[in-house]
């Protein structure tokens, strides 16, 4: 949300340009997940629940004013989403939310209004959280609570209106609920819009009286409504926005649903997707349009896909960069690796990290790339390993040919120029050149530089001794 004053809102014309700061709740643990490691820090779409939260916050504010509340494991969750610009605050003891909040006020105390949200419901949306900032501030309320109606409200807490139908009174834990208020519908969806002032004026009168013994923020709306403060709700246009991950069962469920969203986007996108619900797509690829993903395909992390390729059943695709009309046939594993337009890649194909694989260039059956750059139209169809290699166009790497890179020390680099040839089952041991158009005879452990257009024999000659073989068997009997 920017700074500016937005058109048409009535609240805001009587409090020029608010700062809003907003709250990111990613101190816990995860105790109800059955974790060692922090909650936020799981993943569902192929990112941590937290980052789903800061991206759809960090497109509506300035990452400058989004806080992310950290504490337990604080330096793995802020290495994990450092890249995202937000800012931190540490809560040295994990004492609940109201305690969270608090420990923020030094940071946030000098905004106007502070939005604050939950870091485990990676589900909720840019525009539900510009459509809960607009309305807090419309309503000029010391609190405004997400709330949403479910037909199963079973584990939330409830909103409990006054008299008049429209101020909330408070938010029920429904551990405390009557039978009457157990029926309600409505519950507290665990996001929140606050005025500063009222919010840090009242947040001390929080107690500990609960079964947990913890300061609870949703005992702010009693707080600030016996206090005579505004106290309003706004139901989510989604309810499904609002879930969290508090199961193992519930990140399982969320993540196919983040899977298949994308996988409706891509489609909507032009992109064919065979059976999406075996696909697993993370939310940052990108594919472009025509190309067509089989069945049973992964692609993960920054991964992104041109226009017009074709990605062929079990293969796996780890942030990878693909042009147009690559085709990568059934069981081929990439890492980090970029392939130009045209090229063809397996069955069964290894692209290691640093894997540059040129126009049109084949790499095949087997073949396991590492730190190679394989030129326009080059060729590595069978059983090969090319390891910190540079290879030049219309290269023709025979089947079984090693590059042997590592001297149990160092790793050292094979360079084969542009037209060359290197027989089956080649053995290169590096530092080694192959000169522009030269050939490498089948068989040969090559350890010295091969000139341009020369031939490379390094093999010993071949001895055949005529009968020996049926002396032997006659010896034998």
């Amino acid at each position: 949300m920017s700074r500016s004053k937005p058109s048409g809102q009535s609240g805001m014309a009587r409090e020029a340009n608010p700062r809003m700061a907003v709250l990111i709740m990613a101190a816990g643990k995860g105790t109800r997940l059955k974790s060692k490691h922090p909650k936020v820090l799981h993943e569902v779409g192929g990112k941590p629940l937290l980052r789903h939260v800061i991206d759809a916050a960090t497109r509506v504010f300035p990452a400058s004013d989004v806080y992310a509340i950290i504490g337990h494991e604080a330096e793995r969750v802020r290495q994990a989403v450092a890249a995202s610009g937000v800012n931190f605050i540490y809560q040295r003891e994990q004492r609940g939310t109201g305690h969270a909040v608090t420990s923020a006020r030094d940071a946030v105390q000098h905004y106007d209004h502070v939005l604050v949200l939950s870091g485990d419901a990676p589900l909720i949306t840019p525009a539900t959280l510009q459509r809960l900032s607009e309305y807090h501030l419309q309503q000029r309320a010391a609190m405004t609570i997400l709330s949403a109606v479910l037909d199963e409200p079973r584990g939330y807490g409830r909103i409990l209106y006054r008299r008049d139908g429209r101020s909330v009174a408070q938010i029920a834990e429904e551990k405390s609920l009557t039978d009457r208020q157990r029926r309600l519908k409505e519950v507290n969806a665990g996001f929140y819009g606050f005025r500063a002032k009222p919010l840090f004026e009242h947040i001390a009168r929080l107690t500990t009286d609960n079964a947990h013994r913890e300061y609870y923020l949703t005992d702010m709306a009693g707080v600030l409504a016996r206090a005579g403060e505004k106290v309003v709700a706004l139901s989510a246009s989604n309810p499904h926005e609002i879930l969290g991950c508090n199961t193992r069962w519930e990140l399982a469920e969320v993540d196919a649903e983040l899977r298949l969203e994308k996988a409706r986007r891509l489609a909507e996108e032009g992109v064919t997707i065979y059976a999406p619900q075996t696909c697993v797509i993370d939310a940052d690829v990108q594919v472009g349009p025509d190309t067509v993903i089989e069945p049973f395909v992964q692609i993960l992390g920054q991964t992104r896909i041109g226009s017009d390729c074709r990605v062929r059943s079990y293969s796996v695709l780890t942030d990878s960069e693909l042009a147009d009309g690559v085709v990568v046939r059934h069981g081929c594993v990439l890492e980090q690796a970029r392939v130009a337009a045209g090229a063809v890649l397996g069955p069964y194909s290894h692209l290691r990290p640093g894997s540059e694989i040129g126009e049109g260039a084949h790499v095949g059956n087997f073949v396991e790339t590492k730190k190679a750059r394989l030129g326009k139209a080059s060729k590595a169809n069978h059983l090969t390993y090319l390891g910190d290699a540079e290879i030049g166009e219309r290269v023709n790497v025979g089947a079984g040919t090693i590059t042997c890179n590592y001297d149990g020390s160092r790793k050292h680099t094979t360079v084969i120029e542009d037209g060359a040839f290197i027989g089956s089952d080649a053995t290169l041991v590096a530092p080694v050149r192959v000169g522009r158009n030269a050939y490498v005879a089948a068989g040969s452990t090559v350890t010295e530089d091969v000139p341009e257009d020369a031939l490379a024999l390094a093999r010993t000659r071949q001895v055949t001794k005529s009968q020996w073989a049926k002396r032997r068997r006659e010896s034998n009997t």
